[in-house]
């Protein structure tokens, strides 16, 4: 059993945000489908742009995205200081504030949870 906590900061900008993003997506299935293990995933600072373009069902990662849209959570801060407000809020996921309006990676680790960054 395993605790992690998958955290994308990737920003939607490059390629390369995009490959961070769909490695991230990866890891937080692969532990989201096995027996035992509890996930945490966190779309964090620029990560937060990805959710209007993840909940669009005509993108191309929007399935890899629905297999774990059950644990995303978002920092609530960065949501609005990236202009991801109104995508969050109509898409009804979970806002995370612990630490000053951001996610507490802190707690996380205190809880026991491996955290990666994407």
């Amino acid at each position: 059993m395993v605790d992690a906590a998958v955290i994308i900061l990737a920003g939607t900008e490059s390629q390369a945000d995009t490959g961070r993003l769909v490695n991230g997506l990866e890891a937080a299935r692969e532990f989201a489908e096995t027996a035992g293990d509890d996930l945490a995933l966190i779309f964090d600072g620029a990560g937060t742009q990805w959710i209007e373009e993840l909940e669009d069902e005509d993108h191309e990662y929007h399935d890899l995205y629905r297999s774990v849209r059950d644990e995303v959570a978002v920092c609530d801060y960065c949501a609005g200081a990236f202009g991801a407000d109104e995508a969050v809020d109509d898409a009804g996921l979970v806002r995370v504030d612990e630490n000053e309006g951001h996610p507490s990676v802190r707690s996380l680790v205190d809880d026991g949870y491996d955290v990666l960054t994407f």
